[in-house]
């Protein structure tokens, strides 16, 4: 398989799309798969307003067809509703090519929380745009519930991995430099630091001990100034990531709208118990364990997640692996590629141009 990534998440993004497709690119190698990438290093592009590391790329249609003969794919997943995703889906109805896509991020809960756009709407767009699709992938069953429920069809599983030799328990190590002296229990969180992350939500808490942040993003600056006693370490990746995870006591997972969350994964694998919200993502990879409490009370999940032990918390991490998550991942885009694209009804207004272009001809035509 040949296979065409398009996305416009990637470098230097750090966030879980990146991290996720990055794992499948590189199990594809390894199970004798040939992924290529498309993303934004492939184009220019500009900053996106108010959120400088995430690039908007100034891509056309046009621009990604006259690439394809290069990449030369048997298959292609979309993994994102940006311009690249746009562009490569507007190539593959046109070129009437099966393509998969992937539902990572909950786009209509974050902008309604920036801009006065009902959800209905965006969820409108989203549906149209998966809905070329001949699969879907999601990444919990409750999600797949919710999309379902909102006139999304084929969608497909595809769960996510940690990489446990990394993120490991590092019992009688050092705590790094940067927690040196400061009162503990630690209470962490690790994410970007914008609204949709509802970090404010965990900087409020009155607990114990010290609040660790890790990460970066738009909402810095306000974030600091709300909790000045917690302590932000900036955006971090690797062995200092992965030292910070196993020198703290308790992750603390503030988000209402993820869909999944590999940083429950990392935590866990690092030994630390996870306090959350009873929402998609915490319901899916903590609910019905012992690794973790979820209440509408944060705090109270915070402290309560104190008493869990470690090893409990890294048996239960070991159960997600990357190698299963790409079986998923492949095999979905082997059996969508094989049943075809979805029959398509006003297959003209699939097509229709981006603003400022000319219609791509259709199969069979010039």
């Amino acid at each position: 398989m040949r296979l065409l990534v398009a996305t416009d998440a990637w470098h230097p993004q750090v966030n879980g799309v990146v991290r996720s497709l990055e794992h499948m690119v590189a199990a594809g190698r390894r199970g004798g798969h040939d992924p290529v990438m498309l993303t934004p290093l492939d184009f220019a592009s500009l900053p996106l307003p108010g959120y400088p590391e995430i690039r908007l790329s100034l891509v056309t249609a046009r621009g990604v067809a006259a690439r394809f003969p290069a990449l030369d794919p048997t298959h292609v997943h979309i993994a994102t509703e940006g311009p690249i995703g746009l562009a490569t889906r507007r190539v593959c109805l046109a070129q009437g090519r099966p393509f998969t896509t992937s539902y990572h991020t909950r786009f209509p809960e974050y902008l309604a929380a920036r801009l006065p756009v009902p959800e209905r709407w965006s969820y409108a767009w989203l549906r149209r745009f998966h809905g070329a699709a001949s699969g879907t992938m999601v990444s919990t069953p409750s999600l797949e519930r919710d999309l379902a429920g909102r006139g999304f069809a084929r969608l497909m599983r595809w769960t996510r991995g940690v990489d446990t030799d990394l993120f490991r328990p590092r019992d009688g190590d050092a705590p790094p430099d940067a927690l040196a002296g400061l009162p503990r229990p630690f209470f962490l969180f690790v994410g970007r630091l914008a609204v949709e992350k509802n970090v404010e939500a965990f900087l409020r808490l009155d607990l114990p001990g010290t609040k660790l942040v890790v990460g970066d993003g738009p909402d810095r600056a306000r974030l600091a100034g709300l909790s000045p006693e917690a302590r932000f370490l900036g955006t971090l990746t690797g062995e200092a990531l992965a030292r910070i995870y196993a020198a703290s006591d308790v992750f603390v997972f503030p988000s209402l709208t993820d869909t999944f969350g590999i940083v429950l994964l990392e935590a866990l694998a690092s030994g630390l118990a996870v306090a959350a919200y009873p929402v998609t993502g915490p319901l899916d990879v903590i609910g019905g364990t012992r690794v973790g409490v979820l209440d509408r009370d944060l705090g109270a999940a915070a402290r309560a997640a104190l008493a869990i032990p470690r090893a409990d918390c890294r048996a239960e991490a070991l159960r997600y692996t990357w190698a299963a998550s790409a079986d998923q991942f492949y095999g979905n885009i082997e059996r969508a590629h094989a049943e075809g694209p979805p029959v398509r009804r006003g297959r003209s207004g699939w097509l229709k141009a981006l603003p400022g272009e000319a219609p791509l001809p259709r199969v069979g035509e010039g």
